[in-house]
């Protein structure tokens, strides 16, 4: 009796983990890792979201302030290796970026102090819910007490969530495409900080649902149009027939925290039903 009771096939399925990681669950382990989500946002009432995506790589101006100095104090003590020179440079460049980190954290107040109807109603910040970037949203809904959300994800090097998530609105995903799902599900505009390979993924992915009419329309505003520009270069690519003229359509260049709030809301107010 003890053999049958002890034995995996006994086990109740739903508690299983053995049976539930295996790969033809996969289709069941995709519903959880979607229904687990959805539910807690429905239940706390989450319809509208602002989505921010951006580099994990950008840290608060603080941090970066403490490298340079961290840095400039190792040159000091050896001024001839080379290494030494080459970090100070790097912190420098480093702090340079972070006017972005203040950017991400002054829309996040912006969006967590909003007070519009429609489709811009009830507005809570989303992110991947890791630092850099979306930190630095995150942050900026947390300092005026709005919600502030995070997709995190499971990855071979755990990635711990900021610490400035609503805790019962911080979740952890498997899979990237629910992630992604989520990401995009309420979000009623799309901002895209500077970023590396993930960033560039996500920008991709959202213009081509925009282009190919997959998702409804929204506006799409990417943060600093000198990274862009050298990072993607749209130009080249109309002239080589991939993509049309009319495909920039889908977005727009922004600088400030207010300005890409203001882009927001107009388009918006454009696209609004007429009564």
């Amino acid at each position: 009796m003890r053999r049958i009771i002890e034995s995996a096939a006994y086990l109740q399925a739903d508690e299983d983990l053995a049976f539930l990681r295996r790969p033809e669950m996969c289709g069941i382990r995709l519903q959880l890792d979607y229904w687990k989500t959805e539910e807690s946002l429905q239940r706390h009432g989450i319809h509208h979201t602002i989505v921010v995506y951006g580099s994990t790589r950008i840290p608060a101006p603080s941090t970066a302030r403490r490298l340079v100095r961290d840095a400039r104090r190792a040159l000091r003590a050896a001024p001839d290796v080379p290494e030494n020179q080459q970090t100070l440079q790097s912190a420098r460049r480093l702090l340079e970026r972070t006017r972005y980190y203040d950017v991400a954290r002054e829309l996040g107040v912006i969006v967590g102090n909003t007070q519009c109807d429609g489709a811009l109603s009830s507005l809570a910040i989303v992110t991947g819910g890791g630092p850099g970037i979306m930190e630095a949203a995150n942050r900026g809904a947390y300092d005026c007490g709005a919600p502030s959300i995070g997709l995190n994800i499971a990855l071979p090097r755990e990635q711990e969530p900021n610490g400035y998530l609503t805790p019962d609105l911080c979740f952890r995903l498997h899979y990237f495409a629910i992630r992604k799902l989520h990401l995009l599900e309420r979000a009623q505009a799309a901002v895209f900080f500077p970023g590396g390979f993930g960033t560039c993924d996500e920008l991709f992915e959202v213009l081509t649902l925009l282009q190919t009419g997959k998702i409804r329309p929204l506006p799409v505003v990417l943060v600093g149009e000198s990274y862009w520009r050298r990072v993607i270069n749209f130009d080249f690519m109309i002239e080589e027939g991939v993509i049309s003229p009319a495909d920039l359509r889908h977005f727009v260049f922004r600088e400030t925290a207010q300005d890409i709030w203001t882009t927001i809301v107009q388009w918006h107010e454009s696209h609004a039903p007429q009564r």
